[in-house]
């Protein structure tokens, strides 16, 4: 089908011409509205009008960045990515991904599951919203995803394959690089700087030190080509309940260092984090929070290490090759410096959210300009001294240490 940019109105045609639609709404009067509030795409939902509880999610990427209009140019075949991310997720993890009724490379669009019982994690998390099981659902989606994506399971031609099938994602990749490890820590026009943290702004962007570490972490980012990652895996990206979770939104999918989807993740909780020194002072909760990002990380070591230590031949391993003990260290220093890489990934993105376009809602979103201040530069001081010394960080008790003490 030729590519057009939908509406609420056309929509509705668009849709009842494919069969699998047609035979999911059966005749029934469709209605349908805008919701995406997102930077990238545009986000509708089609309901029958007699059964409201029947509805779809309907995504489609446009060929400009929606949060800055057609001023801003952006291939819409960002969407094939995306479309390609969600058919592998329900392949490897089909219950913590969205359902795909129907995709359409061409067309730059998506038609899925209506998460109806769930909401956008970061808005629970600003309500101060338990959730018990997030830690083992995302740390069992981050262990499959990139585990099965990597030279740790897939022989060389399949892996080369499976690559093939993402590398052209260049725009969003070359807005990764900008945004969370240039533009951010200098002077740029897309910069959205508080009037009353002029001087820290200034004073952040002439530290040429702090600068040469996100060089290193910038480098890895470009060139490292571990497995399949989400590409901007943060709590705006997932939808959850008490009881499931689901990742939606990986248009940036493409192949790169294990530790980048693990180090935004965690980035985002420490945020959360700061955030309820503002919103509810609410102790437990910010315990609640910390002990989360502990668990995600040692449940994803643990099950990935599973996930391995299962398989006996890849690209990577030979079999006889190496003596199990042997193995074994090298698994053990393997996963250190994933560990180290994800943590200095995570000051990256919590640094690039201060003063750089595209901050978190929980701290930006703060109605007082005084605690909106305090909020990011705690925020800052952890990026920075997490980015300085990712290197040094031996363990995840020591992270947690770090936040507490600047905290």
């Amino acid at each position: 089908m030729d590519y057009h940019i939908l509406t609420t109105q056309t929509i509705k045609e668009f849709l009842q011409n494919i069969p699998n639609i047609k035979a999911f709404f059966g005749d029934d009067i469709l209605v349908t509205h805008e919701i995406g509030d997102g930077n990238l795409n545009f986000v509708f939902i089609v309901k029958s009008q007699k059964d409201p509880e029947k509805a779809l999610i309907v995504k489609q990427a446009v060929p400009y960045l929606r949060c800055a209009g057609e001023s801003f140019p952006l291939s819409k075949e960002r969407m094939t990515f995306e479309i390609r991310a969600l058919q592998s997720y329900e392949k490897l993890v089909p219950n913590h991904a969205p359902k795909i009724y129907y995709a359409d490379e061409e067309m730059s669009v998506v038609v899925m599951e209506f998460l109806s019982e769930h909401i956008i994690m970061r808005k629970g998390l600003m309500a101060s919203v338990y959730y018990e099981n997030f830690s083992e659902h995302i740390s069992t989606f981050m262990a499959h995803t990139l585990f099965y994506s990597s030279s740790l399971h897939l022989d060389s031609s399949q892996k080369r394959l499976y690559m093939d099938r993402f590398n052209a994602n260049r725009e969003l990749c070359k807005l990764t690089e900008d945004f969370v490890f240039t533009f951010a820590y200098m002077e740029h026009e897309t910069n959205e700087i508080e009037e009353n943290c002029l001087e820290e702004a200034k004073e952040l962007f002439s530290q040429m030190e702090f600068r040469k570490n996100v060089l290193k972490l910038k480098y890895c980012f470009m060139t490292q080509s571990d497995a399949l990652l989400h590409g901007d895996l943060h709590t705006g990206s997932i939808m959850i309940n008490e009881k499931e979770t689901f990742v939606i939104d990986p248009e940036f999918a493409f192949f790169g260092p294990f530790g980048f989807d693990i180090g935004a993740l965690i980035a985002n909780l420490i945020s959360a984090y700061i955030s309820h020194f503002y919103r509810s002072e609410d102790k437990a909760y910010q315990e609640w929070i910390l002990k989360t990002i502990k668990e995600v990380w040692e449940k994803f070591e643990e099950k990935f290490l599973k996930l391995w230590d299962e398989q006996t031949e890849s690209a990577l391993i030979t079999a006889d090759f190496i003596d199990d003990m042997t193995l074994t260290e090298f698994k053990k220093e393997f996963m250190h410096k994933m560990f180290q890489e994800s943590i200095g990934f995570a000051g990256c993105k919590m640094a690039r959210r201060v003063f750089g376009i595209a901050g978190v809602e929980e701290i930006r979103g703060l109605e007082d300009k005084t605690k909106k201040k305090e909020a990011n530069l705690r925020a800052l001081k952890i990026g920075v001294k997490l980015i300085e010394n990712y290197e040094n960080i031996q363990n995840i008790d020591k992270l947690i240490t770090i936040i507490k003490e600047i905290t």
